[in-house]
């Protein structure tokens, strides 16, 4: 999954206004670089750093909402005698300080949204092998920092700015593009009479006869049928059709709420083009989100969920649109589902 790239094309007829931007994921040697349809852009180290990172982070647009941060974790904490790492950096073999009066310190994380701080940080160390901890294994390699900033700067075309971290010029922090405006997807009957026995019941029942209709190479007894209700008149039905190791594939429809039941199958596609996947979303390991009405989906990369890809979806009244999709294609156990970096967002 290394060196994936997701490039979306623009919508070059309409108004700036009315576009949003082309999400965009890379690895440069051992950084990820993310950036989300608001050019909203993150980036960290990968590989095997045993549980030492960096983040940067960084939004669009001529102010210097940055934050950078270096912590010790993962998917389970540091031991608790774990002594505190701002004293233990090294740089290429010498100690680490860092500098300015900006940062915010407890035992396994520094970090600082100081845009001084950060570039005197970035200038220090980004031409260096690695930051690792004195007398540990842990290690934040250095290789692709350099191609991971300039990237950051192209895509929020900063290059040539005077807020630029790799290629600064002379131009004004105004001549950054601001961020597009988020797209909006409403909630349609956020509160939907439930179900009542009934139509609970009549629901299963529909639900069982499609699961013995239905192409599925699940076994029939591991097989389950979900109905909620979705608005005053449709309900959401769930059948578990597939199944691997660590994921399982449903079959979803949209349904009338009263006999003779009208259904059609619920079709997941992004409003974006992925370099080398299909703009058609399977329901991998589906649920529905009561409290934010929004169907749910998590592909794991492999069973520790460590990576992957995740979306949100939103009933609009005809169809289910994506309101957030994330992914993490680096498996190095840093970060579970809800922290993967995200690639799009609506409001």
């Amino acid at each position: 999954m290394r060196y994936r790239v997701f490039l979306i094309l623009l919508i070059g007829l309409l108004p700036a206004s009315l576009t949003w931007a082309a999400p965009a994921q890379q690895v440069f040697t051992d950084w990820l670089v993310t950036c989300n349809n608001q050019n909203f852009c993150v980036a960290r180290n990968i590989g095997l750093h045993h549980g030492l990172v960096m983040t940067l982070s960084r939004s669009a647009g001529a102010h210097t909402d940055a934050n950078l941060r270096i912590e010790l974790g993962g998917l389970d904490d540091p031991p608790a005698k774990m002594p505190a790492i701002a004293s233990r950096l090294m740089l290429d073999g010498s100690p680490l300080k860092p500098g300015g009066e900006h940062w915010q310190m407890t035992p396994w994380h520094l970090t600082t949204s100081d845009s001084a701080t950060i570039n005197a940080f970035l200038q220090h160390v980004q031409d260096g092998q690695a930051i690792t901890l004195d007398k540990g294994l842990q290690a934040i390699s250095l290789q692709g920092l350099k191609a991971a900033l300039l990237f950051i700067d192209s895509q929020q075309k900063r290059v040539g700015s005077e807020t630029a971290w790799i290629r600064k010029g002379d131009d004004p922090p105004l001549s950054v593009p601001p961020a597009p405006a988020l797209k909006s997807v409403a909630i349609v009957n956020p509160t939907p009479t439930p179900l009542t026995r009934d139509e609970s019941n009549d629901l299963m029942d529909y639900g069982s006869w499609r699961i013995n209709n239905s192409q599925c190479s699940l076994d029939p007894m591991r097989r389950e049928v979900w109905v909620t209700a979705l608005t005053d008149d449709k309900a959401l039905m769930m059948l578990s059709c597939e199944s691997g190791a660590y994921n399982t594939i449903y079959r979803a429809w949209i349904v009338s709420r009263q006999k003779p039941f009208a259904s059609h199958p619920v079709r997941l596609r992004l409003p974006f083009q992925p370099a080398s996947e299909s703009r058609d979303i399977e329901l991998v390991n589906a649920s529905f989100d009561i409290k934010h009405r929004e169907l749910v989906t998590l592909d794991k990369g492999r069973g520790l969920g460590d990576c992957g890809v995740t979306t949100r979806w939103r009933y609009d009244g005809q169809r289910f649109r994506l309101v957030r999709y994330a992914e993490q294609p680096e498996c190095d156990e840093w970060q579970g589902p809800d922290a993967w970096p995200t690639l799009w967002i609506t409001r």
